[in-house]
This record gives C-alpha cells, structure tokens and sequence, in this order.
C-alpha cells in the first residue's frame, strides 16, 4: 500500500491567514496529503506569509531560508510560497535570486489553483509562479480542514477599499467582495449541525459588508439573519473600522442575544491630524462620538484597539493626544505597534522624508504601554467578584495545572483543572476570583453548559455545490 504524502503549512499573520491556511489543508486532504507534525515529517511544506509589517515579512523570509538546508537534506521534499508577501511587487525577484528551492508561488486570490500549481510543480525544474492582481468573484466554497475545538472562522468580505496610507493590505488582498448573505448562512448552519459553536466573521473590515451585493446588505442583517441558528452560542467579528460602525449595527449588537459584548475599533491614533494623514476618515471626535453611542446602547461592552506610534511626522503634542483618547475611553486592552513602512504606500514615501527618530518611537511605544497596562489592570480588577460563562480552549501552555478560556468579551480567563474532569472546549459558567493584566483567575460554579464536542472528520466540505468561478 502506498503511503500518503504529508504536508505542513506554516501561518504567519492574522486570522485572515489562518482561515486562507484551513482551506489549502482542505484541498492537500482532497488530493490524498494527509498532516504532519512538523516541517521535519512533511514532503509538502506551504509557507503562508504576512505582509502587515516588517517584522512579519522577516520571520517568513528568515523560515524560507531555514527550509533551504532541509531541502538539500531532502531533494523530494516540495516548498511553496504564499500568501499576501507574494502580491508585493519584488518578493518573486527575491525568491528567484534567493530561494530559488521554493518550487511554487502563489497569492492570496488563487488558492483554488494549489493543486493545479502542485501538479505543474512535479513536472517542471523551474519555480511555478502564478499570483493574480484581483480575483473576479468570491471563491467561497472550498474544502476546509478546520482546526477543530467549539470555533471556526467563517469568511464574510474580501479585500479592503479604504486605503489608509500605511497599509499594504488593499494592494495584497485587494478591493472588497462580499460573500452573499444565503451562503455564509449555510456554512453557519453546517458548522452547527457539526457541533461548532463559536463563530467569529472575518474580513479586512467587516464593517463594510454588503454594499457590493445585489441587493444590497449589510453587517447588521447578517447578524440578524445567522442569530436564529440552533446551536450557535457565540458570533463573533473582525475587524471593523469605526468608520463604517453604523448606529444600525449598534443597535442590533445590542439586541442580539449571540452577539457577543466584545467591540474591537482600531483608533491607530488620537490625533484628527495624524488621522487625516493616515486616511482615517473620522476625527477624534467622531470617534470619541461612536464610543460613547456604543457605550450608551451596550453598557457591557469592552472595548480594544490598535494604536500606531511613530507615523511619519507625528508630533510630541499628537503623541500627547493618543495619550489623552487612551486615558478618556480607557479600553481593556490595546495592541500597540511601531509604525513599519510598507512599500508602495504613500506614508512609506513620507517616512524617507519625515521620519521619527527611532528613540522617539520607543519612549512612546513604553510610555502608551504603561498607560494601557494601568488601565487594563483597573478594568480586569473590576470583574472580581462577578460571574460568566466561558469557552474552555484547552491546558494553558505556561501552565498545566489550569484550563485556558475566553469570555464572551474576549478576555482570557484560566481556571483549575479538576481531576476527571474535560473542559477542553466547552462552555463553563465561572466566578471571577482574581485579576491579572492579562488574564483573570476564576472558579467554576456549575456543571458545563455544552456536552462534549461530537466526533467529526478532518475535513469540513463545503456547505453549497461547489461552482469554481473567477
């Protein structure tokens, strides 16, 4: 009997990335690949990059180069490249002229195509590269090998139309496509009629969902119309832009009973000059406006962000105005970053030209983190006492004396393994007994709320015909 190729797909970057990742193990299952453990068991090994800042590109670039050894070690083993790197303009020259044991390249808008480019990658001695500018329409219909637990990421846009002038991820991923509304429904229905639970809608901006389709719709019904299904406990959805945040969505996150209380807006900055330069297109105080009517229609809320420091030519006093909206809305937590230049973004030319000094980045970067982890300390203290229900993702790698949950409201929240007792991936009502910046502690109070996951199969077909068009 013969025995099946094994692949290993390595993810760098967002939940984007991850769900891109699911659907290429979907199709190397298809084709008779089955998973390994690691690059070092694989014959197949798919690196899918991210392009969203420097640090990213180098962790990917640094593992390709770390795969050249193994493949001499190996001649048969098969190497491919994909993901957002490869729509930037340059990495192919890179990768010919410095990985030239990558066998095949592809992008982020022909995932359908990997079989295809394998087959064509057996029967060639030169690097396959095939990576489209854009796609036509939405391929949503694919195998999927999902990761498997309570949650699954379904796909609801494409691509992002807002160009904000430090971001790569329109020229990448490319402009917005929404999936229609029947089909995310369907592929809802199927993961709860498989036991999945958790859902959380992906997109670069979710917020912008439904203004291509015919008719039109937008975030607001698709929450509507997916609250009904049986067996979802939680919907989830990243990211938003708080542009496009409209008091109709609002309204219905505050309505539903499955919508989860966590609302992720990424401010990028507290200055309504350094948000004009981005191409934010809200000032401050329109986005001071959206926290407060978030806050009115959903007093539970939690509230995180993104923040950039160090955007070319940010001033002392802008700096001093993030600090200011940081201490005014006071989120749970914040994910703060160094401003990183993406090549071929108009904020990439400033930066040769008005740079902030390196230093200056760091003392705010540390600065904004001492506010943030203040804040986050005070707003976790504030659960003590209180009960909630969470979802059991599994042992805590740091410690394996406990479970590692999540809220509703996105925090992570461990608890004490009983002896004899499985959580691992079900919904457990708890006290809150301790507070940390990161994390809370609590206890559990009752018997879990969901029973143990059903068995299912590696692979998660898709929930409608499967029509490939582009």
């Amino acid at each position: 009997m013969a025995v099946a190729p094994r692949y290993y797909i390595r993810t760098f970057g967002c939940q984007m990335n991850v769900r891109d990742s699911e659907i290429m193990a979907g199709e190397l299952e298809q084709m008779g690949y089955r998973p390994a453990s690691g690059d070092a068991e694989a014959d197949l090994v798919v690196v899918n990059t991210c392009a969203v800042r420097g640090s990213a590109e180098d962790h990917a670039f640094g593992y390709i180069g770390n795969l050249k050894a193994m493949k001499q070690e190996r001649p048969g083993l098969t190497v491919a490249f994909a993901g957002c790197m490869a729509q930037e303009p340059g990495t192919i020259a890179w990768l010919r002229r410095h990985a030239p044991h990558v066998d095949v390249v592809f992008g982020t808008h022909n995932l359908h195509e990997l079989p295809a480019l394998l087959e064509r990658a057996a029967g060639s001695r030169e690097m396959v590269v095939d990576v489209w500018e854009a796609s036509e329409e939405v391929q949503s219909n694919l195998p999927s090998r999902r990761a498997g637990g309570a949650s699954a990421f379904v796909n609801i846009i494409y691509g992002c139309d807002k160009f904000c002038t430090y971001c790569i991820v329109p020229f990448t991923r490319g402009r917005e496509q929404s999936r229609p509304v029947a089909d995310i429904v369907a592929e809802v229905e199927a993961l709860a009629a498989q036991g999945y639970q958790d859902v959380t809608l992906l997109g670069q901006n979710v917020n912008s969902y439904g203004h291509d389709l015919e008719p039109t719709a937008d975030l607001a019904d698709l929450l509507a119309a997916l609250e009904p299904i049986d067996g979802i406990r939680w919907l989830r959805y990243l990211t938003s832009h708080p542009k496009d945040f409209s008091q109709k969505l609002i309204d219905t996150i505050a309505a539903g009973s499955k919508v989860t209380r966590h609302v992720h807006l990424p401010v990028q900055a507290g200055s309504s000059a350094v948000l004009k330069k981005m191409n934010r297109k809200y000032t401050r105080e329109q986005y001071l406006d959206l926290v407060e009517r978030v806050r009115r229609a959903i007093p539970d809320a939690v509230l995180t962000t993104d923040i950039i420091v160090g955007f070319p030519g940010e001033t002392e006093d802008e700096f001093a105005e993030t600090l200011s909206l940081v201490e005014q809305v006071r989120y749970d937590t914040a994910f703060t970053f160094i401003y990183s230049p993406r090549a071929g973004t108009p904020a990439a030319r400033w930066e040769g030209r008005n740079p902030v000094p390196e230093m200056a980045k760091k003392d705010r970067l540390n600065r904004l983190m001492a506010l943030q982890y203040r804040i986050s300390l005070e707003k976790n203290q504030a659960w003590v006492g209180r009960r909630d229900v969470v979802l059991v993702e599994g042992v805590s790698k740091k410690d394996p004396t406990v479970w590692a949950a999540r809220s509703g409201t996105n925090k992570v929240v461990l608890l004490p393994r009983e002896p004899g007792l499985d959580l691992q991936h079900r919904f457990v009502p708890v006290r809150i007994a301790g507070a940390r910046t990161f994390f809370l502690t609590a206890v559990r109070t009752g018997d879990p709320l969901s029973p143990p996951l059903p068995e299912r199969g590696r692979l998660a077909p898709a929930p409608v015909p499967l029509a490939l068009s582009l």
